[in-house]
């Protein structure tokens, strides 16, 4: 088993190339929900020099509506955003739980965030900070989780 790290409307493809790399070295399964805002083809992966692209265990959806029909998301979910106040580090993580993020530009969307308010998760920063970038915000909370699930972990 392992952990479901879903991106709602990635931008940057930077971003994503290093959590796509982070999920191969976790052995977690990265979810992209369309619209992406670059090209994920395998010419276009290779291009910026993607070379574990084909380790990782990539799942592409079309719409948030697809995303949540096929996924039983409920009690198994965290919504990593700035607009709550509970640290993540408070949240209990299982093994094949879904982190989810939003863009960079507009974090999950505000109507999701709503439906699952009880299950928002944050990294508490200081005052002077707006945001973390994706791919470290991704880091930190990915590695939480497996640290609370360690005796699990695949580490073959």
């Amino acid at each position: 088993m392992s952990f479901n790290v879903v991106l709602v409307n990635p931008q940057i493809p930077n971003n994503t190339g290093a959590i796509g790399r982070l999920c191969v070295n976790a052995g977690a399964s990265l979810h992209l929900i369309k619209p992406i805002g670059f090209d994920i083809d395998e010419k276009a992966v290779r291009r910026a020099g993607l070379d574990y692209w084909d380790k990782l265990d990539l799942h592409v959806w079309e719409s948030t509506d697809e995303f949540f029909s096929a996924n039983n998301i409920g009690e198994n979910a965290h919504f990593a955003t700035t607009k709550t106040d509970r640290p993540y580090f408070e949240t209990d993580f299982k093994d094949g739980d879904f982190i989810i993020f939003g863009s960079e530009t507009k974090g999950i969307p505000e109507d999701i965030l709503n439906t699952y308010k009880d299950r928002n998760i944050t990294i508490p920063m200081t005052a002077e900070g707006r945001s973390l970038n994706l791919a470290i915000s991704t880091g930190i909370i990915l590695y939480d989780a497996i640290r609370q699930t360690y005796s699990s972990f695949n580490k073959a």
